[in-house]
């Protein structure tokens, strides 16, 4: 049992939440895509149900609502560090299916991958997360393929339609603020995709030499913009800033990297384990498909299709997929 309320409640519902949840969800940015005259869909901290984007995929992922993209692990001095402090208020997150799936991998890279993330884990122990159902499949995700297009584990499920917004309501916290509004009872259906336009096969056993890396990583101009997009997508690299009025102060920032970037391998000695873009590419697909899932009992990679939205010289991640598999047989 759900429940159903005005658009006008709704805003007073999140207006109340806001005293206790920094409620983030994807917002549309007029004029901040690649060019001056293209939008993006972009996670923001929002106060109403109108800052919303409800129809369209977020361009980039939920993941910058947990981990900065540059993020001040501690301060130093001559003789000292110091910890920033976390997050003060709690997390509401707004995302979809495919998303939470995503939710799963990130917990299984920074909490439970023998230790324990300080960093990640003092901010997802404070956030709640909140479903943004799909009624139509998005143009490049294959969600129904790696089976994320459904999920329960959400506090909250929020559908609007038109001047009505439709409740389901898990966590109790929450069904204590919606129950000082003037609401009605109702059943609820969560929207999920039933069939995508794309349509993926993984590969049992990925060939490590087969031609198809080349003919990828021909095409690839190592721009890490699938990396980024990507909701589970962990990698990071390290630096140490020096302050200027004094070289013995500082601060050390973890910073979100791309295995796909020149450099990413690179060692003392300058030595590359991966200089060429083939060998980039095998490692992120074996990585996503098959070594994860040899660890976690599934694969990274939930389908979301966001790395063939956003790059630049349209190589379909899900193509790839489907010609390692035919392949095999």
């Amino acid at each position: 049992m759900g429940y159903q309320l005005t658009k006008m409640d709704a805003n007073v519902l999140f207006s109340k939440l806001s005293k206790t949840y920094d409620i983030f969800a994807p917002v549309v940015k007029k004029g901040d895509g690649c060019f001056s005259d293209i939008d993006v869909v972009r996670y923001d901290k929002v106060t109403s149900v109108d800052e919303i984007e409800w129809n369209k995929k977020s361009d980039y992922s939920f993941k910058e609502s947990l981990l900065h993209i540059n993020e001040t692990l501690f301060y130093f001095t001559e003789d000292k560090t110091i910890v920033p402090n976390g997050p003060e208020k709690e997390l509401l997150i707004f995302m979809r299916a495919c998303d939470f799936h995503a939710l799963k991998r990130l917990d299984e890279i920074y909490l439970n991958n023998k230790f324990s993330d300080f960093y990640y884990a003092r901010v997802r122990e404070k956030a709640k997360f909140a479903l943004i159902g799909c009624e139509t499949s998005c143009l490049n995700g294959f969600c129904v393929s790696m089976n994320t297009n459904k999920t329960d584990a959400y506090s909250l499920y929020v559908k609007v339609d038109g001047e009505t917004v439709s409740i389901d309501v898990k966590d109790e916290a929450i069904e204590k603020e919606i129950n000082t509004l003037p609401v009605n009872t109702s059943d609820v259906c969560v929207d999920y995709v039933k069939e995508n336009y794309e349509k993926v096969t993984l590969p049992k056993n990925i060939n490590p030499k087969s031609d198809l890396w080349k003919e990828y990583g021909s095409r690839c101009i190592n721009c890490g913009r699938c990396n980024f997009v990507c909701p589970t997508c962990t990698c990071f690299t390290m630096q140490d800033i020096f302050y200027k009025d004094n070289a013995r102060v500082g601060e050390r920032r973890r910073v979100w990297a791309s295995c796909q970037i020149g450099g990413y391998t690179q060692i003392a000695g300058g030595h590359e384990f991966r200089k060429d873009n083939s060998d980039k590419i095998r490692f992120k697909v074996m990585h996503k498909v098959q070594d994860y899932e040899k660890r976690f009992g599934y694969p990274m990679c939930v389908g979301c299709g966001r790395c063939i939205d956003v790059c630049p010289e349209y190589i379909a991640y899900s193509n790839l997929l489907n010609k390692l598999s035919k392949e095999e047989q």
